[in-house]
């Protein structure tokens, strides 16, 4: 039995506790950033998993705008072993670099079939001005 895909999310990193919880540590929704073209130290994809029965692959991938590949994770084997177990996979990628802002394409992937496909805008930002503290009254500036 074929599972669904309960989650997939983008984020700087991934803990996990002692008792087996996820922490996500900064999540994606757009990419923001003043410059281009833009280095990630490292994206991670969190996927979980559900409702399955049986081994399986999953292959998470970036595109790029023009649909070209961006970067893309190795097969990441699934074990279910019955139709209420659940299994999360974490991917890291290292160093990716998005030349131009545009919206790029998560996709995930399940022995070979796409699963899910979701938008990830890079965006240009102008950082706010340098914040200037004015005089306390009864100073003198310097």
């Amino acid at each position: 039995m074929i599972p669904d895909l309960q989650s997939s999310l983008l984020c700087d990193d991934v803990r996990q506790e002692r008792n087996g919880k996820f922490i996500l540590i900064g999540l994606f929704d757009i990419l923001a950033v003043p410059s281009y073209p833009a280095a990630f130290h490292r994206l991670c994809i969190v996927n979980r998993w559900c409702c399955g029965l049986g081994d399986f692959k999953q292959r998470s991938r970036i595109l790029k705008a023009n649909g070209d590949l961006l970067v893309e994770g190795q097969e990441v084997p699934l074990k279910l072993p019955d139709s209420e177990a659940t299994a999360t996979s974490v991917e890291f990628f290292m160093n990716v670099r998005f030349e131009v802002p545009a919206t790029y394409w998560v996709e995930i992937m399940l022995n070979g079939d796409l699963k899910l496909r979701y938008p990830l805008r890079a965006v240009k930002i102008t950082p706010p001005p340098p914040h200037t503290h004015p005089p306390i009254e009864g100073t003198h500036p310097a």
